[in-house]
């Protein structure tokens, strides 16, 4: 009897070791790389959101009078501005130009806001615009208005001009194959394109090759980028990130000298980015099972996505494609030469000089983010591929064709998500097409193995943090 127990002891201790090998053979943090941390300056909150939403970082657009005559209807009040500002759509800002005419502006919020179940959200990425369309297109309408109005050496025209040379040239470049994901690796490689790397200042012509390739990004919220020790969903944006917040300016910016003034701004900027919380999940949460799906979470996906209870930690690893498994288009851009040309400016140009250099860092993968409101920012993964956590978690039954309203009602609390449907091919441009390079929805699989309990379980857990 004795011998009979121990040698069952023994057999149950040997399959114990062989699973737990094979877990350590599967286990996705093995390969991983580490993402080490940068010092980041430090800056005023207030003065941050004051900068974001009212300055001049831009300051270049359609003059005030102008923009009002096409826009006679006062949108709704979404953020708390006066003066100006106070009857603007919050992804403009009304600014001085150069010449001290009254323009307005684009402004950061025109990726990082978005609505969710009717609500508006700053920091939340925008997932409804429609670049499949030439946004230059309006521009003609705008300079005949300009002109009508003010005459063609007029001051109106001339605070007019730089944008509108910019967004004729950087415009037709950034469309993508379906709504709702952005183009925002191609914007910034086709605007480097026209400006001199140490100066800054623009060219009409292209100074580099601009790639022919539009590579889709879902846009990630901004409240996450506290815990993240580099910037963007490869994790190239290393070093300095307010010298990466403040590209934004490039679209109008002059020149060297006016890029050093506004950078004096950006780190108050980050810091008030760092104040942002995620939105608390809007709807009933069943707490018996969040807490089980708490246990699958820890147990199964902290490793690579963080511990959200208790001290909170955040691991920042670079997962390798082969491990991801995901869509290697953007990050085979950076490592095989779709972007080469932008990797080689950035290296040799202004905000890689003085006391706050930004870095890239040029490694293959994709990092494993941080999840805090992940109920708010569908679709999923860094190209929006997937329109649910339910799908997400379980590969199989993603879909290879799906259409959504766009309408931020729509939303799918059981799910979490987006409401859509399944279709047999591609009808328009409102279709997400998986098929299409860099559009796909492969990878990601370690959800496969859940049963549909723990998968439930997991996916309610995720509504609270």
């Amino acid at each position: 009897m004795k011998i009979s127990k121990r040698r069952n002891t023994i057999a149950a201790l040997l399959i114990l070791v062989f699973l737990l090998g094979s877990w350590s053979d599967t286990d996705p943090t093995k390969k991983a790389k580490k993402i080490e941390a940068s010092q980041q300056r430090s800056g005023d909150p207030q003065k941050g959101k004051d900068y974001l939403l009212n300055g001049n970082y831009l300051n270049s657009g359609i003059p005030f009078d102008i923009y009002n005559s096409f826009n006679a209807n006062k949108p709704q009040k979404l953020i708390d501005r006066t003066g100006d500002n106070e009857n603007v759509p919050p992804q403009f800002n009304t600014v001085r130009a150069e010449n001290n005419t009254k323009v307005i502006a684009p402004n950061c919020l025109t990726c990082h806001s978005e609505y969710i179940n009717g609500k508006f959200i700053i920091g939340l990425g925008n997932n409804t615009f429609d670049y499949t369309q030439n946004l230059a297109s309006i521009t003609p309408f705008v300079s005949m208005a300009i002109v009508n109005k003010y005459g063609i050496d007029s001051p109106e025209w001339h605070a007019f001009e730089p944008f509108k040379v910019a967004s004729e040239k950087i415009n037709p470049e950034l469309q993508t194959e379906v709504r709702g994901v952005n183009p925002a690796d191609k914007l910034t490689s086709a605007l480097v394109a026209h400006r001199d790397p140490v100066t800054l200042e623009w060219s009409d012509e292209p100074l580099l090759a601009i790639p022919d390739q539009t590579i889709p990004t879902d846009v990630p919220p901004w409240w996450v980028l506290k815990k993240k020790n580099a910037m963007f969903y490869t994790a190239i944006g290393r070093g300095d990130f307010s010298k990466f917040l403040m590209a934004s300016s490039l679209l109008t910016l002059k020149d060297s000298t006016q890029a050093a003034e506004i950078d004096k701004s950006f780190p108050d900027v980050l810091s008030w980015i760092n104040t942002l919380e995620a939105p608390a999940y809007p709807f009933v949460v069943d707490q018996t099972l969040a807490q089980r799906g708490q246990r699958i979470f820890e147990l199964n996906c902290s490793k690579c996505h963080g511990n959200y209870s208790g001290k909170e930690d955040y691991p920042n690893l670079l997962i390798p494609l082969d491990v991801i498994g995901t869509d290697p288009a953007l990050s085979d851009a950076y490592t095989k030469g779709t972007y080469s040309t932008f990797i080689n400016w950035y290296n040799k140009s202004w905000f890689t000089k003085g006391a706050h250099p930004g870095k890239l860092v040029i490694e293959e993968g994709y990092v494993a983010q941080p999840l805090d409101g992940i109920w708010a920012t569908a679709p999923y993964l860094h190209n929006g591929s997937v329109p649910t956590l339910d799908v997400l978690l379980n590969s199989k039954s993603r879909p290879e064709y799906w259409q959504r309203s766009f309408n931020s009602m729509d939303y799918d609390s059981i799910s979490v998500g987006w409401k859509y449907k399944t279709l047999s091919t591609k009808e328009d441009v409102q279709t997400y097409d998986t098929n299409l390079e860099g559009y796909g929805n492969k990878g990601h699989e370690f959800g496969d193995d859940l049963s549909d309990q723990e998968r439930r379980a997991v996916i309610e857990y995720l509504k609270t943090i």
